[in-house]
């Protein structure tokens, strides 16, 4: 059973993401990256990370991250039910993500410790997340789920809410969304694409995310 209250919980989660502003979204194919691409943009000054489970190489790759870069602070995503929940937390993990929730995904998040981030993407979603205590949710797929204009509908029935975003944000609009009264932090996969991955373009990582960070404190 828990030993936080759900304020206690969301007071965590709090703590984390709001400095951060942004958070990459990682998905990461083989073990052997995950500790240099964290260093990458730990380095560039991004710390707050989100591994997601959509590959074999995630949960080992999480683990290599939390032991050697202790800068690092690891959240897993794409946690889609119990069982990953459960994953997540032996790992190490400092949070969770999902892209929805189920009830029972709800029920277990809220009988853990772990700060759990759940996705939403309509009203009735929301209500269902409020009803279990959590008020700062993932609106995901952000794009493709109404956009800003979305949230901006949202926050008149729910003002207790704030969002994560992630879906769609990229380097010319992350800063767009961040001046959202209710949104908190961003997350996004641009400060590392694929392909700068796969070439161990570490230090072209490190700059993007350099280059990001300045340009969100200017504003």
């Amino acid at each position: 059973m828990t030993g936080l209250s759900a304020s206690e919980r969301q007071a965590a989660l709090e703590k984390i993401l709001i400095p951060a502003r942004i958070v990459p979204v990682l998905t990461i194919d083989r073990v052997e990256d995950g500790v240099p691409l964290a260093r990458a943009l730990v380095a560039g000054g991004v710390k707050v990370l989100e591994v997601t489970f959509r590959t074999e190489a995630a949960a080992a790759a999480a683990k290599a991250i939390i032991a050697e870069v202790p800068d690092a602070i690891v959240g897993i995503g794409t946690v889609l039910n119990v069982d990953d929940l459960r994953r997540a937390q032996e790992l190490g993990a400092r949070f969770a993500v999902s892209p929805g929730a189920t009830p029972a995904l709800l029920d277990a998040a809220c009988a853990s410790d772990l700060p759990f981030l759940p996705g939403v993407a309509t009203a009735s979603e929301v209500m269902q997340a409020l009803a279990k205590g959590f008020n700062l949710l993932k609106f995901f797929p952000a794009g493709q789920s109404g956009g800003i204009p979305m949230l901006r509908a949202l926050a008149g029935p729910f003002p207790q809410t704030r969002f994560c975003p992630t879906g769609g944000i990229d380097a010319a609009n992350v800063a767009t969304w961040l001046a959202e009264p209710n949104v908190i932090v961003a997350g996004g996969s641009w400060l590392c694409p694929a392909s700068d991955v796969r070439a161990g373009n570490w230090e072209i990582i490190t700059g993007r995310c350099i280059a990001a960070m300045k340009q969100l404190r200017r504003r």
